[in-house]
C-alpha cells in the first residue's frame, strides 16, 4: 500500500479473511479468534512490521531492550490505528488490534491467551514462516520483527503465502532459551511451556528488564545479520574472542534496573 510506504513501515502483507478458515498448518485456531468472529465486516486483514534492532536486542534482558520493545509497541498501535481511520475516511470500515491483548505479564500468567493472534495473520498475509520457537520467522529479520493488524471491509487483494519453510532447525533458541520452554518435538507449535517463559518475563519485569528475547537474538535466519555482521552464532558463547561485544552487552545490562 503507498500510505505504508509513506509512513515508512518496512513489512506489509494481506490476508483475506477465508484464509483463517482453510490454514495451512493444523492444529489450528479455534474460530472464534478468527477475524471475522471479532469484527463480522472484516473481508481483508492489514498486516504490518516493525524490526526490533539486533544490537539492542543483544544487550537483553536490559533496560535498552525494554525501551525499545515499547517504542516498537507503541508505533505498531499508531500506525495501525492511523491506518484503520484512513480506511475509515475512505468509506471502509476498519479498526486497529492492539499489539498486546492482555493488560501485563501477571495478567497473562492467569489467563495466556490474547484474544487475536497477529502471528498468525503474519502467516496467513504472506509475511514469514513459523519456526522452532513458534515466532513467525521473516526473510529480512528473521523473528526480530513485531507485528499489528487492521481488520476492514475493504476487498484488497491477498499476498501468497511465503510458500517455503525458513527456520533451520538449528536449534540455538531450544539450546539458549533461559525457561527450558521451547521443545523440538512439538514443531510447529515448539514453545510447549507458555507458562516458564511468561513467569520467566514476569521476574524479568520486576526488575524493569523485560521481556527477554534471547530466541529470536540467536535466530539465525534474517538479512539484518547480514546488515550488522553477525553470521558468526558463536559471537554469544565466545566471550573471549567477541570479548569487546560482551564488555559492551554487561555495560548496558549492568544499569537502569533492579540489581535483585
Amino acid at each position: 500500500m503507498e500510505r505504508c510506504k509513506e509512513m515508512e513501515i518496512p513489512l506489509v502483507g494481506i490476508a483475506n479473511v477465508e484464509r483463517w478458515k482453510d490454514p495451512p498448518l493444523h492444529p489450528w485456531m479455534p474460530e472464534e479468534f478468527y477475524p471475522q468472529s471479532i469484527f463480522p465486516d472484516a473481508r481483508s486483514v492489514i498486516v504490518i512490521g516493525l524490526p526490533i534492532t539486533l544490537p539492542v536486542l543483544e544487550t537483553s534482558p536490559s533496560i535498552h531492550y525494554r525501551e525499545l520493545y515499547n517504542t516498537v509497541n507503541a508505533l505498531l498501535d499508531q500506525y495501525t490505528y492511523r491506518l484503520s481511520n484512513f480506511l475509515n475516511h475512505r468509506g471502509h470500515p476498519s479498526i486497529f488490534v492492539p499489539r498486546d491483548g492482555y493488560g501485563s505479564i501477571k495478567v497473562l500468567l492467569e489467563n495466556p491467551i490474547a484474544f487475536f493472534s497477529h502471528r498468525h495473520a503474519a502467516l496467513l498475509s504472506g509475511l514469514g514462516s513459523f519456526g522452532i520457537s513458534n515466532m513467525i520467522l521473516t526473510p529480512e529479520y528473521g523473528p526480530r520483527i513485531r507485528f499489528g493488524s487492521i481488520f476492514t471491509e475493504a476487498v484488497l487483494p491477498p499476498d501468497p503465502l511465503i510458500g517455503k519453510q525458513l527456520c533451520t532447525r538449528c536449534m540455538r533458541c531450544v539450546d539458549m532459551c533461559p525457561s527450558k520452554s521451547i521443545s523440538k518435538e512439538d514443531y510447529p507449535d515448539g514453545l510447549t511451556d507458555k507458562m516458564a517463559c511468561a513467569g520467566y518475563s514476569a521476574k524479568l519485569n520486576e526488575k524493569y528488564i523485560s521481556p527477554c528475547g534471547i530466541c529470536i537474538k540467536v535466530c539465525p535466519v534474517g538479512e539484518d545479520r547480514i546488515l550488522y555482521g553477525r553470521g558468526d552464532p558463536s559471537i554469544y558463547t565466545d566471550k573471549d574472542r567477541f570479548a569487546e561485544y560482551h564488555r559492551a552487552w554487561r555495560h548496558v545490562r549492568s544499569y537502569g534496573g533492579r540489581k535483585t
